[in-house]
């Protein structure tokens, strides 16, 4: 655990396992970007180590890469810029770094970047563990990518002073496999500005058609985007469905999404979108959706609701955790429920206007960055 040292004192702090900062390229990302721009922000020294490489939806969304942003130092370590090989090369590079640095702790986000939680541990450092989600049981991953996943859970198992999960399922799978007592802190979510139609409106036929359906996440199986085309081709609406969102390892998915989606001109694929784009497109849907299988704590939902939408969301406990009783869920994998409730918010939009008025106010008092950073530097100085 951490040292009595360690408790009033300003901590150097290093993160690892995101793939870089700043960045939207998944919802760890958003995560690192939130603490340790926060944790920065209230004194201490953090520095995140940033994968080299293009962004995950394509080169054209690649920055230039910076020494520091917010208060946190940045560095990028060697990475090796291919499929299941990129985050293995850069987690264990970031973590020889971090356990020869001059760091009171070391963060880990993520399983797989855990596999080298114990050579930071080794050399004296406090080190937490984040699991954002039991990666392993991702539809993306080969069996070679699968193992090394769980050998990370083993190794965070083990040598970690701490693992923080996001949601009381993953609370409840760590204590009964492995009798592991883990810390709940889930994610925040700040509340915006809205945004009218402005960039949207000049490169989408949003505004001629009565709303829009959004779903937005990163392209991959477990987010059950053949169940919503599958199940929205046939509602009777003249509303758009958008989807939103970069393939990550995923292209041959996408294409069979495009595939299915054929034919219907109600159904939009705008690829992986930020900035503006991204703050009109949350700003005026009519309804946002999440069919997931799989998830660990889904930021996009958080953020859907702080924008004020109605949600629709699979009923797996880590989305029912997050709305309770203020947003609309289906039958995990359903496409006939999932149909159901699609139509019935397109026939009732004092329904969706209730969902629409109760979900901010909710969601940004739910989850709160500021209590989050503060349980989150309690961990560190092992409170």
């Amino acid at each position: 655990m951490a040292n009595k040292k360690m408790k009033n004192k300003n901590l150097k702090i290093a993160m690892l396992g995101h793939k870089r900062i700043p960045s939207r390229e998944g919802g760890i990302e958003i995560v690192v970007e939130e603490l340790s721009t926060r944790i920065a922000a209230q004194g201490h020294q953090v520095t995140c180590y940033n994968r080299k490489g293009h962004h995950v939806s394509g080169k054209e969304f690649d920055d230039s890469a910076l020494s520091e942003y917010k208060g946190v130092h940045l560095k990028s370590v060697c990475t090796i810029d291919k499929k299941g090989l990129a985050a293995m090369s850069s987690s264990f590079f970031a973590a020889l770094e971090a356990a020869f640095g001059n760091y009171d702790v070391v963060h880990f986000h993520a399983e797989g970047p855990c596999t080298m939680l114990w050579l930071p541990k080794l050399f004296g450092k406090s080190c937490i563990a984040t699991v954002h989600g039991l990666d392993h049981q991702r539809a993306k991953w080969g069996k070679f990518a699968r193992t090394y996943i769980m050998l990370g859970e083993k190794c965070a198992v083990k040598f970690a002073d701490e693992i923080i999960v996001l949601s009381e399922g993953v609370q409840n799978y760590f204590q009964a496999i492995y009798g592991r007592r883990t810390r709940f802190i889930p994610n925040g979510v700040n509340r915006p500005v809205q945004r009218n139609l402005e960039l949207l409106k000049a490169k989408y036929p949003l505004a001629a058609k009565q709303g829009y359906f959004l779903s937005l996440a990163r392209i991959v199986p477990e987010k059950g985007y053949h169940y919503l085309i599958e199940a929205f081709k046939q509602v009777k609406t003249d509303k758009l469905l958008v989807i939103a969102g970069g393939a990550s390892d995923s292209g041959e998915y996408m294409e069979q999404l495009k595939t299915m989606a054929a034919g219907d001109d109600r159904i939009i694929f705008t690829g992986f979108v930020q900035g503006q784009l991204l703050e009109e497109l949350y700003s005026n849907a009519y309804v946002y959706t999440l069919p997931s299988d799989l998830e660990g704590m889904p930021l996009s939902l958080l953020e859907a609701m702080s924008y004020g939408n109605c949600c629709l969301t699979s009923d797996i406990a880590e989305c029912a955790e997050v709305v309770e009783e203020k947003a609309v869920t289906f039958k995990k994998s359903d496409v006939a429920d999932l149909h159901d409730k699609l139509q019935m918010l397109c026939d009732k939009p004092e329904l969706v206007d209730k969902y629409k008025n109760e979900a901010s106010d909710f969601i940004c008092n739910k989850y709160n960055w500021d209590y989050i950073v503060n349980r989150t530097l309690d961990l560190y100085r092992g409170n």
